[in-house]
């Protein structure tokens, strides 16, 4: 979920019609050749690379910015320094630029049509620090790019003509580099006001017609998508505060099959949505593998102290390997803080358990408490064996006398001899479906309640991680919780796997949802921080030679879902885990938002041809990147899933946009091309604070438009699912909660509604309402036909009533009926469900009216 300046590249659009335009717009361009002068430059490092057109008058335009730095980490990595553009042979452009001044590598960027931009790449280079790259033509189709070192010396590389694969560079004389410096020319020019340098080129009047055309349509569509409800007593004043009124014709006799699997959910552990989330452990860092690579200022002890001297840690006789690190107590009371407190009901019960090791070969008996204040709300005693050098572990349970908000946890030694301690745990007995190990039962049900078909899990971004030593790996996630591996979190925290791949499937199957498992596609995020070697993004992606182990690793995967126990290893760990019954996994996610470079295309491919071979059934889904039309990512993202459509079935999309942007698409979907690829709608959300009923209202817009194309967007969800307070890492999402408490968002009561009225059939319908009130209207009518019942949802984001006259052919309507909603003012943040009846009158014709700002669901 990054944020990338917009409108990288220009594209092909297929959708809302822009495409047309720019064409209908280019056609009436004057059919003179003209010569007019482009410039190209970059403002400062930091804002990309701009043209602009030079005027003969001196009155030179800003056009609008061609691409900027996608390198590595946001904020002080993505930077771009002496960009260098050139002409390529017959058509094409090409361009260079230097990241900083210590990574082993330059950005590379390509164009056909000086517009459309392709997703940059990043070309690994032997030294550190390449210094103002530029382009040299060596012959027809050929050109190497040379740089500078930060020692004064000068190197080169040789490309294709694509500028996708790059040699070996080698040393070269720098006057071989300063050669290329000299010949290209360079200008200063006056834009607004402000000098700049860059490259001035001479064009013939289309193509600087067609750059121009195109900002300028984005311009205006920016302007639309800036649209606020705050502001519709300005903008509909012209309706008087009148009801607007409309008529739905319905034709029940013209339908189409629709994806049954439309809304989902997608959970990521960001914003502590996990550990101290979702996952019901209320003992933080119980395995005391808190690092500083988690958070800065975290170690072993965050979140313990001792009553006494500092708490002492060693790894000298480890519990597991993959969890080295351990605790030493001898009579000082050891305390954990939880999650912000550990929160206790009376009357409920806990269930204690840590494993020990009798150092001194003596048995030690403990008081376990549940403290507050002072005062001990819950406590058991635990006596422990005198077996030196061997991990045990105990359990008790605990109960509580009474509630309170944030307790601590004590664990109180009898005897001054030494204990090793590990893997404190601390769960109440209470989960959700009474699962051990398992989730915090109010959240677990408030998902389950959304009725989702899918679960998209573990990521996100936490699936591909930070950097290519922090991609997640699903085996490091199953097995005993004391050998699971722990990692840091692409979100600046900490994972403990407690929360793995069994517990993913296992609340999938307890909630009736397909899993839909989303791994690396061979590439870490694009926003990864530098290695040691400071090179930052991608990484150049897992390096070829460990391409086949990572790719066996994926298969493993889809065997220990799905494969037999009797025959397969995999299998049997699952089996072994309590559920010798295969999963039945039906897909598998590659890739999360990734840029579409070409280190990302040439492992993907890889991946999704291996899992074809083997499991041919499977659905793989891959990515078009973090943006919507027309960002490069997805243009280039859906060029390379079409050329691929034998092996990837459907590609997941992803957007946060404003309010305005989802009133003012509608039509997103209607164009897209029917053949090929589905599409997942993985990510989106309308963004304006922490959520509102203007972004509930939003959404539902945009459901009843996916409902009208379920027939290519054949699954969605909402991001993000949680956040906890106080630890947001993203806004808005669709629960928020503490210890104690949820808080369901009026975006939440939108997925709700559409879930769980949902069909497999989408009715024709088609609205006649007023011109000025079109956009702020949305309806969808759908059929389930396994039970025969038709919903109709309609969105209304005006400012007053709207009367709808239902024109329903062959289509039973019943003579009462029942309705679901929501409604508020603009920036509401809570909201109430409705419900309410309608009577049919005699001729069979219904109005039903909803209230300003207002959603509904109607069973017919």
């Amino acid at each position: 979920m990054n944020i990338r300046s917009q409108l990288l590249a220009v594209t092909v659009l297929m959708t809302c019609g822009i495409e047309a335009k720019i064409k209908r717009e280019q056609k009436q361009a004057s059919p003179k050749v003209e010569t007019h002068a482009l410039f190209f430059y970059c403002p400062n490092e930091r804002h990309g690379f701009h043209v602009a057109h030079v005027a003969e008058n001196g009155k030179n335009e800003h056009l609008g910015q061609l691409f900027s730095s996608d390198y590595s980490q946001w904020g002080s990595e993505k930077r771009m320094y002496s960009p260098f553009i050139t002409r390529l042979d017959g058509k094409g452009y090409a361009a260079v630029f230097q990241v900083n001044d210590y990574s082993p590598c330059f950005a590379v960027a390509y164009s056909d049509d000086l517009t459309t931009w392709r997703p940059q790449d990043y070309p690994r280079m032997s030294v550190k620090g390449c210094i103002a790259p530029v382009i040299r033509k060596d012959g027809e189709n050929k050109y190497s790019i040379l740089f500078k070192t930060k020692d004064g010396e000068a190197r080169k590389t040789v490309t294709d003509a694509a500028f996708r694969h790059f040699t070996q560079d080698v040393a070269i004389p720098v006057g071989e580099y300063e050669a290329v410096v000299r010949q290209t020319k360079k200008d200063t020019i006056d834009i607004a006001g402000k000098r700049h340098v860059g490259y001035k080129w001479d064009v013939d009047g289309k193509l600087k017609n067609d750059v121009k055309t195109y900002f300028d349509l984005w311009n205006s569509r920016n302007s639309l998508n800036g649209e606020k409800l705050a502001d519709d007593g300005k903008l509909f004043d012209k309706l008087g505060g009148k009801p607007v009124n409309a008529i739905l014709h319905m034709d029940g006799k013209k339908q189409k099959a629709i994806s049954d699997k439309l809304i989902g959910v997608f959970f990521e552990d960001i914003s502590h949505a996990a550990d101290g989330g979702l996952y019901a452990e209320l003992v933080q860092n119980r395995d005391f593998e808190y690092s500083p690579k988690d958070r800065n200022g975290w170690g072993p002890s965050t979140a313990w102290r001792t009553s006494g001297s500092e708490l002492r840690i060693s790894s000298s006789m480890p519990l597991s390997k993959n969890n080295p690190n351990y605790a030493i107590l001898t009579s000082d009371t050891l305390i954990n803080t939880g999650w912000d407190g550990i929160p206790v009901k009376k009357g409920a019960q806990y269930e204690f358990s840590f494993f020990v090791n009798n150092i001194e070969s003596k048995a030690k008996r403990f008081t376990v408490a549940l403290i507050s204040d002072g005062n001990i709300v819950a406590s058991a005693r635990i006596s422990t064996k005198g077996i030196h050098g061997t991990w045990n572990k105990y359990e008790t349970v605990l109960a509580a006398n009474e509630s309170v908000s944030k307790a601590e946890l004590a664990i109180i030694p009898e005897k001054d001899n030494e204990v090793a301690v590990d893997m404190i745990s601390l769960f109440p007995k209470d989960t959700f479906n009474g699962r051990k190990n398992g989730l915090r039962k109010d959240l677990a049900q408030a998902i389950a309640d959304l009725h989702p078909k899918f679960v998209r899990f573990p990521g996100g971004c936490m699936s591909h991680g930070d950097g290519l030593d922090n991609i997640y790996h699903w085996w490091h996630t199953i097995g005993p919780l004391q050998d699971r591996i722990p990692d840091k979190n692409i979100w600046r925290y900490h994972q403990t796997r407690g929360l793995g791949f069994f517990e993913y499937f296992q609340y999938c199957e307890d909630i009736g949802a397909e899993p839909l498992p989303v791994l690396a596609a061979g590439v870490p995020c694009q926003n990864s921080a530098p290695d040691k070697d400071g090179y930052g993004g991608q990484q150049g992606g897992i390096p070829m030679k460990d391409m086949p182990a990572y790719i066996q690793e994926l298969l493993d995967m889809i065997d220990w879902a799905n494969g037999d126990p009797a025959t397969s290893k995999w299998a049997k760990m699952r089996a072994d885990a309590g559920h010798p019954a295969p999963f039945n996994l039906k897909y598998i996610g590659i890739g999360n938002e990734d840029i579409i470079s070409t280190a990302f295309e040439e492992r993907c491919l890889m991946i999704c041809k291996a899992i074809k071979e083997r499991y041919p059934n499977i659905i793989v889904c891959g990515t078009v990147g973090p943006f919507h039309a027309p960002s490069s990512d997805y243009v280039e993202g859906w060029k390379f899933a079409r050329e691929h459509a034998e092996v990837i079935d459907m590609v997941d999309e992803h957007y946060y946009e404003s309010v305005g942007w989802f009133l003012n698409n509608q039509h997103y979907y209607d164009n897209y091309d029917r053949k090929g690829p589905k599409v997942y709608l993985g990510e989106y959300a309308a963004r304006q604070g922490k959520g509102n009923i203007d972004c509930a209202l939003a959404e539902a817009v945009h459901l009843c438009n996916i409902e009208r194309n379920a027939d290519i967007v054949t699954m969605t969800s909402y991001a993000p699912l949680l956040s906890k307070n106080g630890h947001s890492n993203w806004s808005p999402d669709m629960l928020y909660f503490d210890n104690e408490k949820i808080q369901r968002t009026p975006s939440y009561e939108t997925q709700r509604l559409f879930s769980t009225y949902s069909g497999n059939r989408y009715v024709k319908s088609s609205l006649s309402i007023d011109s000025i009130a079109r956009h702020r209207v949305a309806a969808s009518i759908v059929r389930d036909n396994n039970t025969g019942q038709a919903f109709l949802k309609i969105a209304n984001v005006l400012p007053v009533e709207l009367n709808v006259t239902l024109n329903a052919e062959s289509i039973p309507v019943a003579d009462v009926v029942r309705y679901e909603g929501i409604s508020g003012k603009p920036g509401q943040s809570t909201v109430i469900p409705e419900r309410g009846t309608y009577s049919v009158k005699a001729d069979g014709k219904m109005t039903v009216t909803l209230p300003p700002y207002s959603f509904r669901v109607f069973m017919l």
